[in-house]
């Protein structure tokens, strides 16, 4: 059996005059538990992770942990190009209690599959926690092949991938090369219900943010074998899936947040607010799939 499964919120990491809004983030996480979440990602790309200094980023995943009180996983965003900041990072993580750790991979420096698996490894062998790979070329620019996770999924601490591919194919590729029990995590929204019927276990989702009932009912539906019901909130949630991804993400799903009345929609630059334009697509989104009125 995979070591996760369901609807896993990236969690975006709320600002007000500048700083990481502590009281808002605790809200948040304890909003997401409230509502059926299956687990909690602090400090991936979503929590803007490369806008974070190191204290910044220790202090959020000592939030998350504390506010989570072990009611669901944390798995920890600790990824970096730089391998000793990852190791840093992750050792953290171990330290403050998450689950598991998250790890990007290493982005503008584009190593090779060699230096992937020799990245990876160097992490493995430095933090004993479970990781999770994070395969988005769209951001690193490098696609992990299949080859290359499965030789890092014969380490025993390398426990699943987030696919942000958009590959549906790669899932069930995966699944044949590095076996059943290796966790596969969609990281796009709109894909979520085709990546489970290819193998996958369940999806780190940035509309989690908005919609944590929804998205956990769908997993649970999907896991129950009713195949009706998920397809009917899949349905309804592929405006939202959209409209977060408008503009760069956070941006859109922390307006959509300020709606819902959880947190300031502030970004820290290079990203900007978004226009007047994807607000309204936002609101649009919101309004259609019933989560404001």
């Amino acid at each position: 059996m995979a070591m996760f499964e369901g609807s896993i919120t990236a969690l975006v990491t709320p600002f007000r005059d500048g700083e990481v809004d502590e009281a808002s983030f605790k809200k948040l996480v304890n909003w997401q538990i409230g509502e059926g979440i299956d687990g909690l990602v602090p400090c991936g790309t979503t929590g803007e992770s490369p806008t974070l200094s190191h204290d910044e980023h220790k202090r959020v995943v000592e939030l998350c942990i504390g506010a989570a009180g072990g009611r669901v996983p944390i798995i920890a965003g600790t990824g970096s190009n730089s391998t000793a900041e990852a190791i840093e990072l992750t050792r953290h993580a171990k330290s403050a209690g998450a689950t598991a750790a998250l790890l990007v991979m290493p982005y503008y420096n584009k190593p090779t599959p060699e230096g992937q698996y020799q990245h990876f490894k160097a992490i493995h062998d430095a933090v004993e926690i479970p990781i999770i790979i994070y395969n988005i070329p769209g951001r690193s620019v490098v696609d992990m092949s299949v080859d290359t996770m499965s030789r890092l999924a014969k380490l025993p601490r390398i426990v699943g991938v987030k696919d942000a591919t958009a590959d549906l194919a790669r899932p069930m590729l995966t699944r044949l090369a590095c076996g059943a029990e290796f966790c596969q995590l969609s990281g796009e929204d709109a894909t979520t219900l085709p990546f489970l019927a290819q193998s996958g276990h369940g999806c780190i989702s940035v509309t989690a943010n908005v919609a944590p009932r929804l998205t956990s009912e769908l997993q649970r539906a999907w896991r129950n074998g009713d195949i009706k019901t998920a397809q009917s909130i899949n349905e309804r949630l592929m405006p939202v899936h959209k409209a977060l991804f408008c503009e760069s993400s956070p941006g859109p799903v922390k307006y959509a947040l300020s709606r819902l009345g959880i947190c300031l929609p502030d970004l820290r630059l290079p990203l900007a607010p978004i226009s007047e334009t994807s607000r309204q697509a936002v609101d649009a989104a919101l309004r259609s799939s019933g989560l404001i009125n």
